[in-house]
């Protein structure tokens, strides 16, 4: 079921009651939700409790002069975008209330067609604002961390990337388990394409295939019309609208539905998008980077991705090994990831790892890959106030001594003579399978083999809800 979208809010502020009256009736036509005020006693903790979208007010009210009023908003971090209303026709005016924040302002004598567009484009402007927001918030994820590692996998993945970046291939399909680094991997791609030597400013515009409902992936991607739909009340610009002229990320993209893959991949040979219950095809120039940790040919074969899809996407493609498989990178992620944690916490009394600690690291199989790696450093540098990083500073599960489980090339675990302690193992099972399945709990309970429910007892047990 829809949610009906919240009413768009307006706070009036004259001391005439006919412009009010007249305003109010008017803007209630057009679906605002109106609060008035004639003056300015408690106006501003009538404004902080109402918490318009845009505030209408007065520069000449009888008791304050509204610049003044103007300056209290803008000191006190209400997010409204305000208006000045002002019946000096001089630019002076004007130009004063725009260098105090003032979004922008009416002359009067106004007719009510001229309010009706000034409103709205000050609220789609302030829509924009926080698409912006949003975006630079689902981004941010994928820019956290740098491409570390020297092993021989890793530095042909540079090499194939160096040439299709210089290339400007215009998609690229990445697949590889879930933590191996997918993410970083495309955000290199794009700084390669777009930086050149220097800071990017092309856009990077990252969104999660998997985990937003189809319906409004949709909306999220190809954008809307005004009144395309129930809640559409104003058109909205895609993600690939907004990430035109850099590059956009389809993170597991392995989930989407059908009907959007025939719609992306429209995109993807034709190079435009039209927004829904649009009719005008709008010309994109844009980098598509689609990233997975299922077998898309598997799937194809089940029915479950569409063919065609698939072979324009791996066109050309970049496959991450697990971390298991390239083990010369674990140390230097390892230091990166302190160094990056020490700087983050202030925790510089922690120096390094010991070298028996690195022989550890070294032999772990890292069923998480690098993000249980990340992780790991991340809880050893906010829990531990030691120079050097010990064996006994590391999980048991680890295995890092020979009193220890350890695991048979039969999958069994080992009871060490010593003993070992089953709910912390337990614990860590839990948390690897979050960790592997991305937050998902019905994948993490997958990985376990236990059920949904059996599996949300286990994370309250352990405090991990």
């Amino acid at each position: 079921m829809k949610t009906r979208e919240k009413k768009k809010k307006v706070f009036l502020v004259d001391d005439d009651e006919l412009i009010i009256m007249t305003l109010s009736r008017q803007l209630m036509k057009e679906g605002y939700e109106i609060l008035s005020q004639t003056t300015t006693e408690k106006l501003m903790e009538n404004l902080k409790s109402g918490f318009p979208d845009v505030i209408l007010l007065d520069i000449n009210l009888p008791d304050r002069n509204g610049i003044d009023i103007l300056r209290d908003i803008r000191d006190s971090g209400l997010p409204a975008k305000v208006i000045m209303l002002t019946a000096d026709d001089t630019a002076e005016t004007a130009v004063r209330a725009m260098k105090l924040g003032a979004a922008d302002y009416l002359t009067k004598p106004f007719n009510i067609d001229e309010v009706k567009i000034v409103l709205a484009n000050v609220i789609g402007n302030k829509q924009l604002e926080q698409e912006i927001d949003y975006l630079r918030k689902i981004s941010s994820k994928y820019l956290e961390t740098e491409f570390i590692g020297n092993s021989e996998p890793l530095q042909e993945i540079k090499l194939k990337i160096a040439k299709m970046a210089d290339a400007h291939v215009s998609s690229v399909l990445i697949t590889g388990e879930s933590g191996t680094g997918k993410e970083v991997v495309a955000k290199h791609i794009h700084n390669l394409m777009f930086g050149g030597g220097g800071p990017v400013r092309e856009p990077f515009v990252g969104v999660n295939c998997a985990a937003l409902p189809h319906q409004l992936l949709e909306s999220e991607l190809f954008g809307h019309e005004k009144g395309a739909f129930t809640d559409a009340k104003t058109e909205k610009k895609g993600l690939f609208e907004l990430a035109h002229g850099g590059t956009i990320l389809l993170d597991e993209i392995g989930e989407m539905e059908q009907h959007l893959q025939t719609a992306l991949l429209r995109v993807l040979e034709e190079r435009t998008v039209r927004r829904i219950g649009g009719k005008d095809d709008i010309p994109i120039d844009v980098t598509v980077i689609a990233t997975t940790n299922r077998n898309l040919d598997e799937a194809v074969g089940k029915g479950q991705f569409r063919t065609d899809l698939f072979y324009r996407l791996s066109t050309f493609y970049i496959h991450i090994p697990p971390l298991r498989e390239r083990k010369e990178d674990i140390i230097p992620l390892a230091r990166y990831f302190l160094s990056l944690f020490v700087n983050r916490y202030n925790k510089r009394i922690i120096k390094g790892f010991a070298a028996e600690t690195e022989k550890v690291l070294e032999s772990y199989a890292w069923p998480g890959n690098v993000r249980e790696l990340r992780n790991l450093i991340e809880r050893l540098v906010v829990l531990e106030n030691v120079e050097e990083v010990l064996p006994s500073h590391l999980p048991d599960w680890m295995g890092k001594n020979s009193d220890k489980a350890k695991k048979t090339e039969a999958g069994r675990f080992i009871l060490p003579d010593k003993g070992i302690s089953l709910e912390e193992l337990e614990k860590d099972l839990i948390i690897q399978a979050l960790e592997k399945s991305n937050n998902n709990k019905t994948n993490a309970a997958k990985l376990l083999e236990m059920s949904y429910d059996s599996f949300r007892y286990q994370m309250k047990k352990f405090n991990l809800d």
